[in-house]
């Protein structure tokens, strides 16, 4: 019988989902999830349906460090989850890489110190995320390094 993990989750539903969801909440994985069947169903496998079960994560959750938490409040976090789902011929636009750059700064600046940036108050919004993308890319690659 599969055993639970420490969220919860069968172990075997984390096997399944991209390594910084599966280091997150219940609620992130089941999102992800069931929007990428959803997705799979509707396109096939594949990158198209993988864009999509971010795009809806990003709706609720936001990258902090090397995994998702859930946001204080539901909607887009950037400029290319804001435009819905992908269809050929849209414009692909910059993302936040799962930091949700529509927050105000404050909780930016939270996050910021969260994930060990000294002194957030001191940068513009923009470079803000900016810094919390690369502190959490580098999160996730140590991770990873060490095997979730």
């Amino acid at each position: 019988m599969p055993g639970k993990d420490k969220h919860g989750q069968a172990e075997e539903m984390r096997d399944e989902v991209p390594s910084t969801i599966a280091r997150s909440d219940d609620k992130a994985v089941r999102t992800y999830e069931k929007t990428l069947e959803s997705a799979e169903e509707t396109y096939g496998p594949g990158e198209r349906a993988r864009r999509i079960a971010y795009a809806s994560l990003k709706h609720t959750h936001e990258k902090v460090g090397d995994h998702w938490e859930p946001k204080e409040r539901t909607g887009p976090s950037d400029p290319q989850a804001e435009q819905g789902t992908p269809q050929s011929g849209r414009q692909q636009r910059d993302t936040a890489q799962g930091v949700d750059a529509y927050a105000p700064k404050v909780h930016l600046d939270e996050v910021a110190r969260k994930v060990g940036i000294e002194h957030p108050e001191d940068l513009n919004k923009s470079d803000l995320v900016a810094a919390i993308q690369k502190v959490n890319a580098r999160a996730t690659a140590e991770a990873r390094e060490k095997g979730r």
